[in-house]
């Protein structure tokens, strides 16, 4: 047995596991079960987690006097909602000694996640199984994230 360095590509005990895994949670169980599993696989692989909570674009047109109102009111939600899955998250992360970094964006969350795990370099992505009947038509975020075909996707019941 040598003492050398492996070789390129060649396979190095200790430095085989993801480093950075992506994990997509909003307010749904699915996503919390999602959370609770990347924690605990981050935690084995000795791997960063990062968590991205996407909150929908408002669809309303702020030309009416309420829709402003609307717009606002949906947008203080979605900040109380991304405080609270932060909060959760880095509690559960820091009873398992796990590093965790907490992004919350708007937008469609394929297109976020997918940009966050290319800026991130993200090794792995997991996410909670969809519950809604809708995405039968066109497709889950779990499937369009497998479609892509950069990272292992892992979809959590």
């Amino acid at each position: 047995m040598s003492n050398t360095a492996p070789r390129p590509g060649e396979f190095e005990l200790g430095t085989d596991g993801p480093s950075a895994i992506i994990v997509g949670i909003d307010d749904s169980t699915t996503s919390l079960r999602a959370a609770a599993y990347t924690i605990g696989l981050a935690r084995r692989q000795r791997s960063q987690v990062v968590a991205v909570y996407v909150a929908p674009t408002p669809f309303l047109s702020a030309a009416s006097p309420a829709g402003a109102q609307v717009i606002m009111a949906e947008s203080q939600a979605y900040d109380e909602i991304a405080k609270s899955l932060q909060a959760h998250i880095e509690d559960a992360a820091r009873d398992r000694g796990v590093d965790v970094m907490f992004i919350a964006t708007h937008g469609d969350a394929f297109n976020e996640i997918k940009r966050i795990a290319e800026d991130m370099r993200a090794d792995a992505i997991v996410v909670g199984a969809s519950m809604s009947a809708g995405h039968k038509l066109i497709g889950s975020l779990a499937v369009r994230l497998v479609r892509a075909g950069r990272w292992p996707v892992t979809v959590v019941p």
